[in-house]
């Protein structure tokens, strides 16, 4: 018996999940082994990736995240996972790649995403061995991203607002205070650009699900922005309507406007939320070590 490949484990995580029971990611890795490769040898379940993780269930946890793209499974909370009516529906006798990939709601998650100017992985037939390792990488890069940008929206307004300051932070942006917690939709936290604060910049952080923001919460902003400052950055894990855009252009403060597929792009690149997990050595031959003059 051969590792399944990560496709190959989209009818057994349905079969699992079929009786419509919620069950934590892990119980489910755990009973797809069980019940549909127990016949693996024990090298073949220890066998990992070289980024150390066990080989089996990073394929089944691919199997899963594909599977929810396009919509047969659910996330009901962090780390659970539960099968939708779509995948109550789906014969259980076969689902391949190209089904998942070619269904509606898996399309709409990327058209969503494409909407959004973010680049999403594709899947490439004649690729180079370095095409293969850059997507690969683009592959990993979008489902963190993903998965950060859920985490953020679950996570308690307030932290939200500290993890905004860290990050800016970490971009450079001098010493950070926080302002007193409200709730009133006032000034989250202020950052001082210079050592002794004589620039400052004003944040507001807003956590929210799928909600815009609008017009007027722009304009609230502004009107909380004392007269010692003309920066302002408002953060949200939503996006913004055409109405606060075009209040944040119009205004005569300087209002940067970060959505969440921008926040979740800087927070990967400045290493904020995240951690690295591997570093691959791609080698090549070194022809000057062969020159006869050396």
């Amino acid at each position: 018996m051969e590792i399944p490949k990560f496709h190959e484990t989209f009818i057994p995580i349905l079969k699992v999940l079929e009786n419509g029971e919620t069950l934590q990611a892990r119980e489910m890795y755990q009973k797809v082994i069980d019940q549909f490769y127990s016949g693996l040898s024990k090298e073949q379940l220890e066998e990992k990736t070289k980024s150390g993780d066990i080989l089996i269930i990073n394929r089944i946890a691919w199997g899963k995240s594909y599977l929810k793209k396009g919509g047969y499974i659910e996330f009901p909370k962090r780390g659970f996972v539960r099968i939708t009516e779509k995948g109550k529906n789906q014969s259980l006798s076969d689902l391949t790649l190209k089904q998942v990939e070619s269904s509606e709601n898996y399309l709409e998650f990327y058209n969503e995403e494409n909407s959004k100017k973010v680049s999403t992985p594709t899947i490439m037939g004649n690729s180079s061995p370095q095409d293969l390792i850059d997507e690969g990488f683009n592959q990993i890069d979008h489902q963190v991203k993903s998965e950060l940008l859920d985490r953020l929206k679950e996570i308690d307004p307030f932290y939200f607002e500290k993890v905004i300051l860290i990050l800016l932070k970490k971009m450079g942006y001098g010493d950070f205070v926080e302002t007193t917690k409200t709730g009133d939709g006032g000034i989250d936290g202020i950052i001082n650009e210079d050592k002794l604060g004589l620039d400052k910049i004003y944040i507001q952080a807003k956590r929210y699900g799928e909600n815009k923001v609008r017009e007027k919460e722009i304009r609230n902003f502004i009107g909380a922005m004392s007269g010692d400052t003309q920066k302002g950055v408002f953060v949200t894990t939503s996006s913004f309507d055409a109405g606060a855009i075009k209040k944040a252009h119009d205004a005569h403060h300087t209002i940067i406007l970060i959505d969440g597929v921008k926040l979740v792009d800087l927070m990967h690149q400045y290493n904020v939320g995240i951690q690295v997990k591997a570093v691959y050595e791609v080698k090549e031959l070194d022809n000057d070590f062969f020159e006869e003059d050396n």
